[in-house]
């Protein structure tokens, strides 16, 4: 059976990362959930083998794909992407995600349809930081010139029970440095004390392999 994995990145609602909403107001039918949590699960435990850009994007693509014929090793489909920026100077999330994006061949000649979807830091919301990770996407995300796995969120969440509408403000990120191996590889941005203006893009990716047609 061919082997089928869609990521989808469908946003419902979009407002701003701390919204102005006010709550108990007569009449209100809006239900307040502070402090909501979401983790993606079961991530592979990788470390870039060196600190150098390069590196740290393929490791970070392994570990969102986390399918060794996809990313990033000798004879996956993407290995001409992880060699073309060990081999360029460093990129930004937006250049790897022109790369990225498109048609690529597994070991064995079969086509894979990649899906790289890069959000600038002025398109970033809420509601499409939760909504990927409460699907158990990972996120590639770059921070202070850095680049991190985003696995989880910490976050207030509205829900209009009227309208069905839900809206968001993110309080804490969570990161993987896959520079380190040791206590410094967890990383928190927390939303009280850490500038929003320094997060730079968030990467998105997935892939679909199309069933054979003699299949």
């Amino acid at each position: 059976m061919a082997k089928l994995r869609v990521l989808s990145f469908f946003v419902l609602y979009v407002i701003p990362l701390v919204s102005p909403l006010a709550y108990g107001q007569e009449g209100s039918r809006s239900v307040f959930l502070r402090n909501q949590e979401v983790r993606v699960a079961n991530l592979p435990s990788l470390t870039a083998p060196s600190a150098h850009r390069s590196a740290v994007f393929a490791t970070a693509l392994e570990t969102v794909l986390h399918d060794k014929a996809v990313c990033c090793g000798k004879d996956s489909a993407l290995e001409d992407v992880a060699l073309y920026a060990a081999l360029s100077a460093p990129l930004s999330l937006r250049e790897l995600s022109t790369k990225l994006q498109g048609r690529h061949l597994l070991s064995d000649g079969q086509p894979i349809l990649v899906n790289a979807d890069y959000i600038p830091h002025d398109s970033m919301n809420p509601a499409l930081i939760v909504s990927t990770l409460t699907e158990q996407h990972a996120q590639l995300m770059e921070w202070k010139s850095h680049l991190y796995v985003l696995y989880g969120a910490v976050f207030d969440e509205t829900r209009d029970s009227s309208s069905g509408v839900r809206a968001y403000a993110i309080r804490k990120l969570f990161l993987l440095d896959l520079r380190f191996s040791d206590q410094r590889r967890e990383a928190v941005f927390d939303r009280e004390t850490d500038d929003w203006g320094q997060m730079q893009g968030l990467l998105m990716v997935g892939f679909v392999i199309p069933p054979s047609p003699w299949k």
